[in-house]
């Protein structure tokens, strides 16, 4: 096992293993909250890579090296940003006098049950 001191080369070296061979590589996260210790290990069962770090600021980057992984074990590529244009809406059958406002939701409490009477004797 072999703990890598930068991200950088840790993240690259994560994706290059799991590029070398999918279907044996398992990513283990690991927090110890007592000792407040992040630990990232990627092994292929011939090769292992660990990374260790005490700093909150390798979240972001963990973050990101995470949805990596992910996408491409779920063989996803990251959906690329689409712009929608300006439409004018299409006047529809269904919304003809209902107002949001008017329609009960969960935040406003929706519809109360009745108790039932309590039976004497």
């Amino acid at each position: 096992m072999v703990y890598i001191s930068s991200w950088q080369e840790y993240q690259d070296a994560a994706e290059a293993l799991y590029a070398k061979s999918p279907n044996k590589t398992r990513y283990v996260i690991k927090w110890k909250a007592a000792e407040k210790k992040l630990v990232l290990k990627i092994t292929d069962n011939t090769s292992c890579i660990k990374f260790k770090t005490y700093s909150s600021v390798y979240l972001n980057r963990f973050e990101t090296l995470n949805m990596s992984l992910m996408e491409k074990m779920q063989n996803k590529r990251a959906a690329p940003e689409v712009v929608e244009t300006a439409r004018t809406p299409e006047p529809s059958a269904t919304a003809s006098t209902t107002t949001p406002s008017s329609i009960p939701t969960a935040a406003s409490g929706g519809v109360k049950k009745k108790k039932k009477p309590k039976r004497k004797g």
